[in-house]
């Protein structure tokens, strides 16, 4: 119990420790000013993985795994979904503008387009790039595969996976990991098991890693959800899916 607790205080100092060694880049979606991060190792030729962050924008989760995965020899770059000024404030502001982005899924997957472009600029070898995102950004990750976009696999991290059912199911090429959460009352058996059948549909590689015990955001050291021993599963599972498809 208190290796638990220790672990769960570093980690939630971590995001900010390792901040410091995350470059701000800044480019633009027409007049809309976006700034991003990037991992130290920028400018390097190496497999490359966006991360897509939560509901409330770039957070210590999403910096502490870009750090990771510079270490694990990755070229990370933390996208700017919502832009310079429009960074939500509270659980109310960030439920209104991610949904908008939700809703509007052609913008969405627009901004993660502009970012994927800057973690090519940042050095990242263009066949091999991955999407990574967490909760909001777990459903850009499927975005990205939906939208056909230039990555070899995404990881959708307690993601909404329920998708519009006026939507198509389309053949996905991109590789599919879902990390899914038992206990997500924000996914339904309904959303599930359409997803199930879109990745079936579109003759995907998939597979859905279901964590007992575990509510929405799991991962995530700052939530009253934190299940530190399902965390540290679910992010071996991201290295080593990333490990297969990119090296």
């Amino acid at each position: 119990m208190i290796r638990s607790i220790l672990l769960s205080a570093f980690l939630m100092t971590s995001g900010t420790i390792f901040s410091q060694n995350l470059k701000t880049v800044s480019y633009q979606d027409g007049s809309q000013k976006l700034n991003g991060l990037v991992t130290s190792n920028a400018g390097k030729k190496l497999p490359g993985v966006l991360i897509l962050p939560a509901w409330k924008g770039i957070d210590d989760e999403a910096k502490t795994a870009a750090a990771d995965l510079e270490k694990q020899g990755y070229i990370a770059f933390i996208a700017d979904i919502y832009g310079e000024g429009n960074i939500p404030t509270d659980n109310a502001s960030a439920a209104k503008t991610a949904g908008f982005y939700k809703k509007d899924y052609a913008a969405y997957q627009k901004r993660i387009s502009l970012a994927l472009e800057q973690l090519k600029k940042n050095g990242a070898i263009s066949d091999k790039i991955a999407v990574i995102g967490y909760c909001f950004g777990g459903t850009g990750a499927l975005e990205s595969a939906r939208g056909k976009l230039p990555v070899v696999g995404v990881v959708s991290i307690h993601g909404s996976i329920g998708k519009d059912q006026s939507r198509a199911n389309e053949a996905i090429s991109t590789k599919i990991l879902v990390e899914n959460p038992a206990e997500d009352k924000s996914v339904t058996p309904e959303d599930y098991n359409n997803l199930v059948k879109e990745m079936n549909d579109g003759k995907a590689d998939w597979q859905i890693i279901t964590y007992a015990n575990s509510k929405h955001t799991f991962t995530d050291p700052k939530s009253a959800d934190y299940n530190p021993m399902m965390a540290k599963r679910a992010w071996n599972h991201t290295l080593m899916f990333l490990k297969e498809i990119l090296k």
